[in-house]
């Protein structure tokens, strides 16, 4: 597997790869979740035309997983990583991650910030394992505060959630 910026003609699959991703929250009961489409191929496309979308890939060249990545504050915050469930558990999510975490450091970010729930085993604690640790509401940033409420609108509140941040 290797890691490789996505092209247009693969945004399709990313959607697959997260509306697969997505249906393990059935099985912690949030079915409204797993059901929550991906973003349209536009919104994709923007993530790929500002350079911070990568796929890892298999030794086809197929995408297993994806991660994209917005400038906020300072800082490169995820946007979403996703890994198809045929991939989960060899480590991909974390490939993405420090490969983001390596373009940050280029452009001289101090930082990844994330959302996330913190009741999800491969959410909030799956990050701290990686280095991330839990804000607290009063630290946020502006822009955090606005992708909160952003999410609070969309009715991800309905669990526990909260911004994460590693500092590079």
């Amino acid at each position: 597997m290797h890691i490789r910026a996505v092209s247009l003609d693969e945004l399709p699959v990313l959607q697959d790869i997260e509306r697969a991703a997505g249906q393990c929250f059935r099985d912690v009961g949030m079915p409204e979740i797993a059901e929550d489409e991906p973003l349209p191929l536009g919104e994709l496309a923007r993530y790929h035309h500002t350079g911070l979308a990568w796929v890892v890939a298999d030794d086809a060249d197929a995408p297993v997983a994806y991660l994209i990545a917005d400038r906020v504050d300072g800082n490169l915050h995820v946007e979403q990583v996703s890994v198809h469930p045929d991939s989960a558990r060899r480590g991909v999510g974390r490939l993405l991650l420090d490969r983001l975490a390596a373009h940050a450091r280029s452009e001289g970010a101090p930082a990844l910030t994330l959302t996330t729930f913190t009741q999800v085993p491969w959410n909030a604690p799956y990050y701290a394992r990686c280095g991330f640790q839990l804000m607290e509401d009063s630290r946020l940033t502006p822009g955090l505060r606005k992708i909160r409420e952003r999410e609070a609108a969309h009715g991800l509140d309905r669990w526990p959630r909260a911004c994460m941040c590693q500092a590079l």
